[in-house]
């Protein structure tokens, strides 16, 4: 396993199949795939996206610090990269690859397999940069989500619920984690000048190829509502672009919500 560093990075990309998680299950899509057995070394190539995402990291940490402070009174605390290929090993366990980007709050950590990127662009049609940057900033909203008590709160509800309300209840968490993207958006633009002329429409590409639906119709399958975790991808563009045009943590009540 190969951990990115050297910007004080202190923040986690997950691929678990727990409870815990809320991310982004891709196994449709790699099912039949070859992938690396166990924890394959890291390639150049992963080098390189592991200094990439070290770098938006770095600029998730500069936005919310200030930001989580201000508007819920909290303080942040950096998570943790690990970069890894194949399969890992983290605090909510033992996790896959075909899982996708996750994140586990046992140990704030997100974790992150180097392939899921090219495969985005490769077999999902939602490549560049910020396209990845979504993504990652994506995992750090669940980072959020878990200084501010709601991933335990989600956790500790979805045992008393039926499938389908559990269902309900994760793609809400998904929904605010996309929402929470869009809110680090806004405010890397207003700080840094982060995005270049095409990166939103990037953005709105990877939300819409990480739609439930969508990826269950690519699988050959016929979306099922009820079955969804993650949201479609009309509500993940939608949910993206709210946090995006508010950057208003409060504007992004998933689960106050009744028609998400």
């Amino acid at each position: 396993m190969g951990a990115a560093g050297g910007l004080g990075i202190a923040g986690t990309l997950v691929v678990l199949a727990v409870g815990y998680f809320f991310g982004i299950d891709v196994r449709p899509l790699v099912e039949g795939m070859d992938r690396p057995a166990g924890n394959a070394q890291l390639s150049q190539r992963d080098e390189e996206w592991g200094e990439f995402v070290s770098v938006v990291l770095a600029d998730t940490e500069e936005v919310w610090q200030p930001l989580l402070r201000d508007q819920a009174g909290l303080a942040y605390r950096d998570p943790t990269l690990v970069l890894f290929r194949g399969a890992v090993q983290s605090a909510c366990g033992g996790a896959s690859a075909a899982m996708g980007p996750f994140y586990c709050p046992g140990d704030q950590r997100v974790y992150l397999d180097t392939d899921f990127f090219d495969m985005m662009a490769e077999r999902m049609g939602a490549g560049g940069d910020f396209a990845a940057a979504y993504v990652i900033a994506h995992e750090v909203g669940h980072h959020v989500q878990n200084l501010t008590g709601v991933l335990g709160a989600v956790h500790g509800e979805r045992s008393r619920l039926s499938e389908t309300q559990a269902n309900r209840l994760s793609v809400a968490t998904e929904l605010q984690a996309d929402c929470y993207a869009g809110i680090w958006a806004r405010h890397a633009q207003e700080r840094f000048g982060t995005l270049d002329v095409g990166d939103l429409e990037e953005a709105m590409r990877a939300a819409e190829a990480v739609g439930d639906d969508v990826i269950q119709a690519s699988a050959g399958r016929t979306p099922m509502p009820d079955s969804f975790t993650h949201g479609s991808a009309a509500q993940r563009q939608e949910w993206l672009m709210r946090g995006f045009d508010s950057g208003d943590m409060r504007q992004c009540d998933t689960f106050g919500t009744q028609d998400l």
